[in-house]
């Protein structure tokens, strides 16, 4: 009996080692979030524009879901970067991620930034290329390389241009976009070619002898082949600078874009009629890249420029695809792809992403993972900053509390249809732009021209035909600014709209 009794114990001992090592095995998904810069929702072959060349976007496209309707919140500062990279790492909606002291920094010491997230829930975590966030990413991720700045170095320097503008303010002598550095407000006519992509003398890109996408790539590679086969799941944050201005590529991505297949924009104006009362006027940085008043030569310039740096994006991403597959890690992957704003370059009149209109809040999003239907098109309303708590999902922990952005993954894998949102909300500034995009209508309000400018997004997706001047319409702008009141206090907003607008 005794005998029996301890073969027994034996057996049951092996069956729970077995367990054990059974649970030991990779048992959560590997996750990749591909971070552009300034890429707008229209720059991809597979999406309807047939100007531009992307053909590994494109398979990511047919590989995955792709949602159409995606957004960032919006910004608290001319760098719209920083404010949609600090609410992607934090979950926190834009002015409760916007103040470091009282809001970033405790998550960090807690232990709550998504980095750290990913650490705590098993993940080797590995992050390379523009962070633009205050936290050092060295506090947030197990591995970082060449990390990079909020853009590649050019011949700006904002203190001095602040002092040049205000000695420009004071003296009403000259023009503010004479005063923008070599690289900056051009070209100025067909003979303008002191500036060219493929020059290596001008930095930007080229600093350090390699353009800068291509180091990302061959850093992304290197880590694939180091994690592929291990048990452990990898988190991989990889942020390109690029389509981000200088847009600077090699000169054969440039051939692929003859100047004459280049197309204005349907929305082109030459100026904005709110420019200066919203703040993208000469002195914004973005808005003093092509000449004022805009013209149809520089708009095309500028976007041949874009194509050609997305192409040139879109070759490395296709690199790092094929070292997932061939690591034999892509079937337990899932990919995230996004960037965090879009951008107009003529588009309205606009060439930065400081506004609200979508081609400079929308930009591409998909995702592709074991369970996600290919080919697959959602318009349910999304933030780009929900990647971080549909990883959060697919990582296995429940989302915690201070994370305000939703995951969709249910959306992603066709168990849902409704957006989790039942309004689009944005911003630009304290106090510059508010807007709220809600059932098929989207609404502007300009505080300091005191201007509001209404859309129907279902008749008008190119946002042309403002409505706000059409009396049948004042019901309507009543409904969406009460909404977007009601908004701005779910926001912490720190800006009164109703003390501006009383007459509303």
């Amino acid at each position: 009996m005794i005998k029996l009794r301890l073969l027994s114990y034996i057996f049951t001992g092996l069956l729970l080692f077995g367990c054990a090592e059974k649970k030991s095995e990779k048992n959560q998904p590997n996750i990749i979030f591909l971070f552009a810069d300034d890429q707008c929702y229209n720059t991809v072959h597979a999406l309807g524009n047939d100007e531009v060349i992307t053909p590994n976007l494109d398979k990511m496209v047919a590989d995955g879901a792709t949602f159409t309707q995606a957004f960032n919140m919006g910004a608290w500062n001319g760098a719209v970067c920083a404010s949609s990279r600090a609410m992607i790492n934090t979950g926190r909606f834009v002015w409760r991620a916007y103040d470091y002291e009282t809001h970033q920094k405790d998550l960090v010491d807690n232990g709550q930034m998504w980095g750290q997230i990913m650490q705590s829930a098993g993940y080797e975590t590995y992050m390379t290329g523009k962070w633009h966030v205050k936290t050092p990413p060295s506090k947030l991720f197990n591995h970082t390389v060449h990390i990079r700045p909020g853009m590649p170095k050019d011949t700006w320097d904002h203190a001095t241009q602040v002092k040049r503008f205000a000695e420009l303010e004071r003296t009403k002598k000259g023009k503010a976009e004479d005063l923008m550095p070599f690289g900056y407000n051009r070209p100025q006519n067909v003979a303008d070619t002191s500036w060219q992509p493929w020059d290596k003398n001008n930095g930007g890109y080229w600093q350090g002898g390699k353009h800068w996408s291509e180091v990302l790539k061959d850093d992304a590679i290197t880590f694939i082949d180091s994690a592929k086969g291990k048990e452990k799941p990898f988190f991989m944050y990889l942020a390109f600078n690029a389509p981000h201005d200088p847009r600077q590529s090699p000169k054969e991505f440039l051939d692929m874009y003859p100047l004459e297949n280049i197309s204005i924009p349907e929305s082109f104006l030459p100026m904005y009629p709110y420019k200066d009362s919203i703040g993208c006027g000469p002195s914004l940085r973005d808005a003093a890249l092509a000449p004022f008043p805009r013209t149809e030569y520089s708009m095309k310039k500028h976007r041949q420029e874009y194509y050609a740096l997305i192409t040139h994006l879109d070759e490395q991403i296709g690199e790092i695809l094929k070292a997932l597959k061939e690591s034999g890690e892509m079937d337990n992957t899932y990919i995230f792809y996004t960037a965090d704003h879009g951008l107009a370059i003529g588009d309205n009149g606009l060439m930065g992403k400081q506004n609200m209109y979508d081609h400079s809040v929308r930009p591409p999003l998909f995702v592709i993972g074991p369970d996600i239907p290919k080919g697959k098109k959602i318009d349910a309303e999304v933030y780009l900053q929900d990647i971080m708590a549909s990883s959060i999902e697919l990582a296995g922990l429940a989302k915690p509390e201070y994370v305000e952005f939703k995951s969709f993954m249910s959306l992603a894998r066709g168990e849902q249809t409704k957006s989790n949102y039942d309004a689009i909300y944005g911003c630009y500034r304290p106090d510059m732009q508010r807007m709220i995009r809600t059932n098929g209508f989207k609404l502007i309000v300009y505080p300091h021209g005191k201007v509001m400018r209404l859309y129907d997004l279902k008749n008008d997706p190119n946002e042309m035909n403002d409505l706000a001047v059409k009396p049948e319409y004042k019901k309507k702008i009543k409904e969406l600014f009460t909404k977007l009141v009601a908004l701005q206090k779910d926001m912490d907003d720190p800006l009164d709209l109703t003390e501006v607008f009383p007459q509303v």
